[in-house]
């Protein structure tokens, strides 16, 4: 596209260059040639493993009751995670448009995603194959949740709040068979365990819709969806910020949970007839199973219910505090270690697996944890991972050195983010060892080695809830760019105030700080070793 900005449209078709041996090639049959390259590139190149999660409510977090695999959007790429092994498979977003919801089919065997942007589309894809077997386009400006049906016949999703659309779509003959617009922001979706309506909540809003009814006014066209509000009696004005149906004994019941911290129970009436408080600053989602009610809150809280009374059991391990040293996680205590002036990310999404009894979590610091709960009273981990919670700026891969003199194993790499975190990786390339700056296991991230926070900050740690339609644009925060010296002993990096750093890269201890600029440092560079500076 670059090298073709500056031609006109005749010029494209008309134009053409000599080759080596002096025959004039087409220009329609160089752009033939340039496309069957980019083909042989994505064929050398194979995506490995992601190093993030964009998930930032239940609607984009899932997990497969038949295999265990959780997954959940990572920009433009869905990631398909056994957390059991730790291994990684990946769907590509083809439109390039980042994706913003998804949930798996009951047989596991689809997959269902919304994405943002102008004219988004509702895809189901094949999980084996990897493919998209599906798509329709009944959104403007985002989808913020989707699901399908148990049945897997139907598939539901709602618009962005300015779009304010709910469908229905028969996904198999690609059409949409019934839809409505809501007048309040949706943020949560869910459908009863008889497929005969569904449940969506949000601002002051809790809404049952029927299909059943509107399928009988259906005449080969799409129909309007028939909606009956909850009642909510005296908290109408609640943002219901998770919706979950019951299931078994209790699948007339409809759970949801407020962001002020309250967890609530309809009955087969559509009336809030009971709730708790889940003594939290605030609360973020829910995820419901035959035995147990998940209600996610404030401070890495995730605390456990009856279904049936909204009988308090009990409260889950939190995960890391604000600040962690993953380095010196290498002893199972160092975990659960209890500190009363710790800082703890929020729960963002649940996502519980009643087969496995995993239960995943996401936190708004964008770490990943997977919690054994098949014993309610002694929760285990089984898999975790920090991310980056804010834009990730620079990539700096460490120098192949052949001396003894390395601080860092060959394939280490290091990444700056506006989260104001400098983090260092291995890879788990054959070259790698781990006898260079405690290459050891810790308990936090199989991928991660050690965090730099600059200055101790860590107020830019949580990521915004409200980034999830769009918005929240990034501030003037973190490391912007970084550079290893050639030597391979020291770390420069430039943040977006102006300030250079020099950091020792065998205990990853800052050395010095130069107030260099009045605003962010973009580009640096280490002399070459031949100038001896």
């Amino acid at each position: 596209m670059a090298d073709g900005a500056c031609l006109n449209a005749s010029s494209l078709t008309s134009r053409a260059r000599k080759g080596n041996n002096g025959v004039s090639i087409p220009a329609n049959m160089r752009r033939k040639t340039r496309q069957s390259n980019r083909r042989d590139i994505h064929n050398r190149v194979v995506l490995e493993k992601v190093l993030g999660i964009s998930a930032s409510s239940s609607s984009a977090l899932t997990c497969d009751h038949n295999t265990g695999l959780v997954a959940y959007p990572a920009g433009c790429v869905i990631v398909i995670l056994s957390p059991k092994k730790n291994k990684q498979t990946h769907i590509f977003n083809t439109s390039r448009k980042t994706f913003s919801a998804l949930a798996f089919s009951q047989n596991g065997k689809y997959l269902v995603t919304g994405e943002s942007g102008h004219m988004p589309c509702v895809r189901v894809w094949d999980v084996a194959e990897r493919a998209q077997v599906a798509e329709v386009q009944c959104h403007k400006y985002g989808v913020a949740c989707v699901s399908f049906s148990p049945n897997g016949s139907y598939i539901v999703s709602v618009g962005y709040q300015h779009d304010r659309t709910v469908s229905v779509w028969e996904w198999k003959k690609g059409t949409v068979i019934a839809s409505n617009k809501v007048s309040s922001r949706v943020l949560a979706v869910s459908f009863s365990e008889d497929n005969s309506y569904f449940v969506t909540a949000g601002n002051r809003h809790v809404k049952f819709w029927y299909l059943d009814a509107s399928k009988e006014r259906r005449v080969n066209s799409t129909v309007p969806l028939i909606g009956r509000s909850g009642l909510l009696g005296e908290h109408q004005n609640s943002q219901f910020c998770g919706v979950a149906c019951g299931r078994g004994s209790m699948a007339s019941s409809t759970y949801c949970i407020t962001h002020t911290g309250l967890l609530c129970q309809f009955n087969s009436n559509r009336q809030l007839d009971s709730w708790v408080d889940l003594k939290t600053t605030s609360a973020q989602c829910l995820s419901v199973s035959e035995t147990f009610v998940f209600c996610g809150c404030a401070d890495g809280t995730v605390r456990v219910f009856s279904p049936q009374d909204l009988r308090y059991i009990t409260t889950l391990h939190r995960p890391h505090c604000l600040g962690v040293d993953v380095s010196q996680g290498t002893q199972p205590g160092h975990l659960f270690g209890a500190n009363p002036e710790a800082q703890y990310p929020d729960t963002l999404a649940l996502t519980f697996d009643p087969v496995t009894r995993h239960l995943t979590c996401v936190y708004n610091d964008h770490s990943v944890y997977v919690w054994d709960v098949r014993d309610i009273r002694n929760v285990g981990k089984v898999y975790s991972a920090l991310y980056h919670s804010g834009c990730v700026w620079s990539v700096e891969t460490y120098p192949d050195l052949e001396d003894s003199s390395a601080c860092l194993s060959p394939g280490s790499f290091l990444t700056c983010s506006s989260d104001n975190t400098i983090r260092l990786w291995k890879s788990e390339s054959p070259q790698s060892h781990g006898s260079a700056l405690g290459l050891r296991h810790n308990l936090y991230s199989q991928d991660i080695v050690r965090i730099v926070y600059v200055d101790d900050d860590t107020q830019y740690l949580k990521a915004e809830a409200e980034k999830a339609e769009g918005g929240g644009q990034d501030g003037k925060s973190g490391i912007r760019v970084m550079g290893i010296s050639p030597d391979g002993q020291h770390l420069a990096a430039g943040d977006r105030s102006g300030n250079l750093r020099i950091f020792g890269l065998q205990f990853m201890d800052e050395l010095l700080k130069i107030e260099a600029h009045d605003s962010e440092v973009l580009c640096l560079a280490f002399s070459p070793i031949e100038t001896g500076q």
